[in-house]
């Protein structure tokens, strides 16, 4: 019996649960375990004192009196998820408890005293008010986007739903698959069919589809989802959200129709523009070059009779024609440079350079100017336009020189290598009237002139139709320089081309 007793008390004392047993009316402490002393935070002289001396703060959470009153009926106690607050090596803590008080009776049958066990679910019960806690916000937080949720039960086919799932559906009663593929537009049922069909595969569902409303009207809906397995990796569920989307696609629906506006102005003021050009190709180059043909005419037939004063007339007419002759011709390849597609090929930019001084070469000896170049490298693009960049850019260094100096281009280049691929970079230096760097910009402006049309003749759309080639390669040109201390500009183009035309 000793034995048997020695056990009982072995397996109270080392027992995870708390035990502890009070006896008499003042329910004096006869037994507690180390989990319960633990639990009290007293100390262990707790044995022999009552239960309310140990523990004076229970009797405002009339703890003490539920204990007295089983002592005294004899009907057990049970308490779940109580918040009891206790003093705790001196600090007062909040706990949550699973308790239990159960009388205890001796032979005769008669009350001796109140058996308590408990279990601290404090960790419990904060997570469980987290989930909750998360689970408002995030209802909260569905209800505010007005969105609506759905769970699917694939074992039932029955449809939870919480939000505004209801409202965008137009359904009031329960919901069922057959109510809410009577609800879609026709056109997109099969939609919705595909969209289950890839998830079997994907886990995933994902659509766009259209609700008909009793007035006809139609509701664009964005619904999305997750398939949900077991352990056997078998479909149990679908979760998922619907979205009112109609306000998204109005939006989309205006921006393609402003962009089939501007579209279409673009292409009216594409085709004004073409207009523009044919009508300087055609209507003005024709006279202009009668005028400095007669002009001309007039010039040999009557230099004898020719005073200085008309012969200023004459070649004031005739500086003026051969401007508006350079402008016509700026205009017209500004105007059609991207118009037509060119065919991008290989190009060496050695024999590209050598065909310009070719085409130069009377100003050229004329202001015996010198020439420095570098072997330079082969690219892809379109052989007109990269012909038509460097010309300018040669031809402006040759133009923009200093009086009693003769001109010194100076052209080199370099490979670049980058993230984006290979590039060109070809630099064209020379030692002309040079550019203020404020200006660096603002000469590539179509009709920009930083100098007088009486000193240097041009269209002003040289260094434009420059930066518009150099962009339609995928490159870019700068310029730099000091006023009469010379300019370079420099030039990077891709190595090669992505496309077959440009």
């Amino acid at each position: 019996m000793e034995r048997t007793v020695h056990l009982l008390r072995d397996i109270v004392d080392n027992a995870p649960l708390p035990i502890g047993v009070y006896t008499g009316p003042e329910l004096k402490i006869e037994l507690a375990n180390l989990a319960m002393i633990r639990t009290w935070g007293k100390g262990s002289e707790v044995i022999g004192r009552t239960y309310i001396e140990v523990l004076p703060e229970l009797l405002k959470q009339r703890i003490f009196d539920e204990a007295l009153q089983v002592y005294t009926t004899g009907i057990a106690f049970h308490a779940k998820d109580r918040k009891v607050e206790l003093v705790v090596d001196g600090q007062q803590q909040v706990f949550y408890f699973n308790y239990c008080f159960m009388p205890l009776l001796d032979p005769e049958g008669r009350i001796y005293g109140v058996m308590n066990t408990g279990m601290d679910i404090t960790d419990l019960h904060m997570a469980k008010e987290k989930v909750q806690s998360s689970e408002e916000q995030l209802r909260m937080a569905i209800d505010a986007s007005g969105m609506g949720t759905f769970e699917i039960d694939l074992s039932t086919q029955q449809i939870a739903t919480s939000g505004n799932f209801r409202t965008i559906w137009n359904i009031n009663d329960t919901i069922t698959n057959e109510k809410i593929i009577a609800r879609l537009h026709p056109d997109d049922i099969a939609v919705r069919e595909k969209a289950h069909r890839d998830a079997e595969q994907t886990g995933v569902i994902s659509y766009q589809a259209r609700i008909l409303n009793e007035d006809n009207s139609l509701r664009w809906t964005n619904i999305s989802g997750k398939v949900i397995r077991d352990e056997n990796g078998d479909p149990v569920k679908i979760t998922g959200i619907i979205e009112d989307i109609g306000r998204q696609k109005a939006i989309e629906e205006q921006l393609r129709k402003e962009a089939r506006d501007t579209t279409e102005e673009l292409r009216r003021s594409n085709d004004d523009l073409q207009h523009f050009a044919n009508l300087v190709s055609h209507d003005l180059r024709e006279p202009v070059r009668k005028v400095k043909t007669f002009i001309s005419r007039m010039r040999n037939e009557m230099q004898s009779e020719f005073n200085d004063r008309f012969e200023w007339y004459i070649g004031k007419i005739e500086h003026s024609a051969h401007r508006m002759q350079n402008v016509i011709e700026g205009i017209l390849a500004y105007s059609t440079a991207d118009k037509k597609k060119q065919p991008v090929e290989r190009i060496d930019l050695n024999r590209v350079l050598e065909g310009i001084k070719t085409d130069l070469e009377l100003v050229i000896q004329e202001k015996n100017a010198v020439f420095i170049s570098s072997k330079l490298p082969e690219i892809e693009g379109a052989r007109i336009l990269i012909q038509q960049l460097f010309y300018n850019l040669v031809h402006n260094a040759l133009k923009f020189s200093k009086a009693e100096v003769p001109p010194s281009v100076i052209i080199s280049s370099s490979i670049i290598e980058d993230q984006q691929g290979n590039w060109a970079e070809i630099s064209i230096e020379d030692n002309g009237i040079g550019l203020d760097n404020a200006y660096s910009e603002r000469i590539f402006t179509a009709f920009e002139r930083l100098h007088s049309k009486d000193q240097y003749e041009g269209s002003g759309l040289g260094l434009s139709l420059c930066r518009k080639i150099a962009e339609r390669h995928g490159g870019t040109i700068k310029a730099r320089g000091e006023k009469d201390a010379g300019s370079v500009f420099t030039v990077l183009l891709p190595l090669t081309q992505q496309s077959r035309t440009l």
